[in-house]
């Protein structure tokens, strides 16, 4: 089985908030933040129904990246 891959190019103050859409969605398997250069910054594991309390730590680790990129990609593995 592959996964699919979408690609978002997002400025840092809109990383928070496209993350938070995706993961509503609930689709996805993997994040992967990439800088402007294209290299990995950060990348997030999700498990099937990750909710709440574990989708917080993601979150607070989007906002802290948020505040070093001016622009990056968001590459968002799904199943």
């Amino acid at each position: 089985m592959t996964n699919k891959k979408e690609e978002f190019k997002v400025s840092g103050e809109d990383i928070t908030e496209k993350i938070k859409e995706i993961i509503k969605e609930g689709n996805a398997r993997r994040i992967i933040i990439k800088n402007e250069d294209g290299e990995s910054v950060a990348e997030f594991p999700l498990t099937i129904g990750a909710v709440g309390a574990l989708i917080a730590p993601i979150l607070a680790a989007v906002g802290a990246i948020a505040a070093l990129l001016t622009k990056c990609t968001i590459v968002v593995e799904k199943k």
